[in-house]
C-alpha cells in the first residue's frame, strides 16, 4: 500500500508527498528528517490522504497534485475532489 499525503504548516503552506509505510514516514518528518518543509517546519498536521497499490500510481498522483494550482488543492481537502 502507497500513500499521498498533504501536510499543512504553521505558515499554512502545503507539502505533499508519497511513502509505503505512513508512521515511519510520519516519525521521520516529526524528527526533521527527510524533507525540507518538516525541517523548516516542525509543527504540521495531515490535512489529506490517498492510498494507491503500486508506487507508480501513487507517484503519477503525487506529480498530478503538484502542479496544481492552490486553489484545486484546498478544494482537494475540502471536498475529497478538486473542484475548479
Amino acid at each position: 500500500m502507497f500513500t499521498v499525503y498533504f501536510f499543512r504548516g504553521p505558515k499554512n503552506h502545503l507539502y505533499v508527498g508519497v511513502t509505503n509505510n505512513f508512521n515511519k514516514r510520519i516519525s521521520r518528518h516529526q524528527r526533521g528528517d527527510g524533507a525540507e518543509f518538516t525541517k523548516r517546519n516542525k509543527t504540521f498536521v495531515l490535512v489529506y490522504s490517498e492510498h494507491f497499490s503500486t508506487l507508480l500510481e501513487a507517484r503519477r498522483r503525487e506529480k498530478q497534485i503538484k502542479g496544481w494550482r492552490r486553489e484545486k488543492k484546498e478544494n482537494l481537502i475540502k471536498f475529497g475532489k478538486p473542484i475548479l
